[in-house]
């Protein structure tokens, strides 16, 4: 199972400042080059705050890291090295958006299934429109036991309806992001999601 917080930020530096302040489980979601420094410094502050990591998309520099969780999108999947994955006994998180994708998640038998945008969201422009609350709920009756994760739009005042929809987990990006104070915020979405 995965915790029902689940922040996504974009650098180490982040990842470091945040571990302390109660998240248990952090994606390093880095877009910059030469992403192993990143990896190895965002997964030394994890493991110093008993904190899970996953490394979104590197997923052979989460292997040679030693890194416990690696989050791969549609296109990622391509070249990703699944057995690889396996072998090194990394889990692995896969966006899905349709049917189409879900069922190719599905047949990788992934740790975790995430579904979104379930509300607009700022973040990057996405083909995808929202995928809403009823679409949660559709895609947990498919998953089953597989931890499912909500991600797009999501606030702590809207997080306990993707909750009761049927997600597992709640991921937040933009509103940890943009928050004045980070870390009060992180306060707010613990208070909400237990």
């Amino acid at each position: 199972m995965i915790p029902r917080f689940y922040l996504i930020v974009g650098d180490a530096e982040r990842v470091a400042a945040l571990a302390s302040h109660g998240p248990r489980l952090i994606q390093l979601r880095y877009k910059g080059p030469d992403p192993a420094p990143q990896i190895t410094r965002a997964l030394a502050a994890c493991r110093a705050h008993g904190v899970q990591l996953v490394v979104n998309d590197h997923w052979a520099e989460a292997i040679a890291a030693g890194a416990d969780f690696v989050h791969l999108g549609q296109e990622d999947l391509d070249g990703a090295d699944i057995p690889a994955l396996r072998r090194a006994d990394c889990r692995i998180g896969i966006s899905t958006h349709d049917r189409a994708e879900l069922d190719r998640a599905l047949a990788l038998s992934p740790d975790y299934i995430a579904l979104g945008p379930v509300w607009e969201t700022t973040l990057k422009k996405m083909k995808w429109h929202p995928q809403g609350l009823a679409k949660l709920t559709r895609w947990k009756a498919r998953v089953g036991a597989i931890p499912l994760v909500a991600i797009g739009g999501i606030t702590p005042e809207r997080a306990p309806q993707a909750l009761a929809a049927g997600a597992d987990s709640v991921a937040v990006v933009t509103d940890i992001q943009l928050a004045p104070d980070p870390v009060a915020r992180i306060g707010d979405w613990l208070a909400v999601t237990g």
